[in-house]
């Protein structure tokens, strides 16, 4: 049988004729692109009175009904001007044209070449050969961690600073790899810290879901914050500042004569606070008698404080004989007696708030005026006693500590490293607000907060640097704002100002201060159910006796 002939689409023929066709497509193309070149002023023109109308539409929905008539009479008002001009609508045309090619220009940003120089890909390349023993092993098939690898399939992210130093870096990791363990977790971060660069703070977030690491290189915090009265609500301490991404808030404050927003550490004290206390650790001179002094400056505003210095350096000089300032003792026995009077009132403020309760009225104002413990190097006078036979001052502790968010009292305990082991566990337990200042490793801290930080802690920090937690939250940096003694030789003139515009006036003159701190002071206490008289002759309000 015949076979029938092809038909000539089919054929050799067809790559023949279909070259018309490609040489069509190609001139069609050129003439449309051609055609935007000569109508770009037209298609930006019309794209600029597209976002002029929106732009209209979304100001008169927001335009409230009962102020709609008033703006279209002025609208009617401008049109009728417009006309009556000569050359108006000329004008006018010119004008609407020129806004519309403005608003309709192409405003996408010219996308820049992303890519690594030769110095960041050898740096990149080194960092992946560093992780090799960390995330491969003989089992895998196809490790995403190999030598000789690629780094571009585990690197999704990275960043470099002007010395050429990774400053962010994102990379993917194995399934099989235990992020799980503390200890892998840490060799890792220890490796890129040191690959990355010494001498820098970094922040490693680690996603188990994804199996995805983030690493960045954190800037130190502003060191020249002083002392300052923040704008915070009754309850509220600024502990110091942080990074922005850490919190959700910001502060106004004044920095050289400017003002600036700031993130800070907030502390929520009260009757409905979940951390009533706090306990600071560190260094010597890390800053923990500045973070006291701050918070003792921050307390006035609206309660009372009376202030243990057990280091008996008189860095609390300040304070004393200010209104508001119930005592401020150095020795043992001031301190005992200080701290036996504070058990007294928080009782004497558990009874009289409670009958308040019972009988449906608001508990009295000297009740529910906050106080202030505030406690530094109490451990020094606890071994004093121990030598000398008498009480601990921290037992004295346990009944502000237990009580003290029913009865509006508030303890601060600041101490160091070296004599942290003679803490009490009242004191221990009852403080869950806690801060560590100074240089520190992350064993440290992890054993004074409860969790690790999420950064490497560094050798060397300036004053009043270190990190803090309020309860089971995250643990944050923390920068607090400089508040030295201001009669302290060696504080600058500015901040000395700066601390002294901040304190209350006196209640008594100087010299009847200094009088007073020589003599012996008796104290009284007082029933329960009565206002109690502290130490200085004043009572539980905070206004001087007269």
């Amino acid at each position: 049988m015949a076979r029938r002939p092809l038909p000539r689409i089919l054929t050799g023929n067809a790559l023949t004729s279909s070259a018309p066709i490609a040489r069509g497509r190609e001139l069609a193309r050129t003439a449309a692109d051609g055609a935007t070149d000569v109508l770009h002023p037209l298609i930006t023109i019309s794209r600029g009175l597209r976002r002029l109308v929106a732009a209209g539409r979304g100001r008169w929905a927001a335009t409230p009904r009962e102020r709609r008539g008033p703006l279209c009479f002025l609208l009617g008002a401008g049109v009728l001007i417009v006309a009556l001009v000569p050359y108006g609508p000329l004008l006018a045309v010119i004008a609407v044209t020129g806004v519309a090619a403005w608003v309709g220009r192409d405003r996408t940003p010219a996308v820049a070449d992303s890519g690594p120089s030769e110095a960041e890909t050898e740096r990149l390349q080194a960092l992946y050969e560093a992780l090799v023993p960390h995330f491969s092993a003989d089992a895998d098939p196809s490790p995403l961690y190999a030598h000789d690898g690629d780094w571009q399939r585990a690197f999704t992210a990275y960043a470099f600073d002007d010395g050429g130093r990774p400053t962010r870096l994102r990379l993917t990791y194995p399934a099989y790899f235990p992020d799980g363990e503390d200890l892998s977790r840490v060799r890792v971060e220890q490796l890129l810290q040191a690959k990355s660069g010494r001498g820098r703070e970094y922040r490693f977030d680690w996603d188990e879901a994804a199996n995805q690491l983030a690493m960045a290189a954190l800037g130190p915090l502003p060191t020249d914050l002083a002392a300052q009265r923040f704008v915070t609500a009754p309850g509220e301490t600024v502990l110091g500042f942080t990074d922005p991404e850490s919190v959700q808030r910001t502060l106004p404050v004044i920095c050289g004569g400017e003002v600036r927003d700031e993130p800070p550490v907030v502390w929520r004290t009260g009757r409905r606070s979940a951390e009533p206390h706090l306990l600071a650790l560190g260094q010597p001179g890390a800053g923990g008698t500045t973070l006291l002094r701050s918070l003792a400056i921050q307390a006035l505003r609206h309660g009372d404080v009376v202030v243990i210095d057990g280091g008996g350096t008189g860095e609390f000089g300040c304070l004393a004989g200010r209104r508001g300032v119930l005592a401020v003792e150095s020795g043992l026995a001031g301190a005992l007696a200080t701290l036996e009077w504070a058990t007294h009132e928080t009782e004497r403020r558990l009874i009289v708030t409670n009958r308040a309760q019972q009988a449906g009225q608001p508990a009295p104002a000297d009740a529910r005026r906050p106080l202030w413990i505030i406690a530094d190097r109490l451990t020094a006078l606890s071994h004093l006693a121990a030598v000398e036979g008498q009480d601990d001052p921290q037992r004295l502790l346990q009944v502000p500590l237990r009580h003290g968010r029913a009865a509006q009292v508030t303890v601060v305990v600041a101490d160091q490293f070296e004599t942290a082991e003679l803490l009490a566990d009242p004191v221990r337990a009852h403080t869950k607000a806690r801060v560590v200042l100074g240089p520190a490793t992350a064993e440290e801290v992890q054993a004074v907060l409860g969790a690790p930080p999420h950064t490497t802690p560094l050798p060397q920090v300036p004053p009043g640097r270190g990190y803090a937690r309020m309860g089971t939250g995250p643990v944050l940096r923390l920068q607090v704002p400089a508040t030295p003694d201001p009669f302290d030789d060696a504080t600058g003139e500015a901040h000395r100002r700066a601390v002294l515009a901040l304190l209350p006036e006196r209640a008594v003159p100087a010299d009847a201060t200094e009088r007073a701190a020589t003599a012996p002071r008796p104290v009284s206490f007082a029933k329960p159910g009565t206002a109690a008289t502290p130490v200085g002759g004043r009572n539980a309000e905070g206004p001087a006796t007269e």
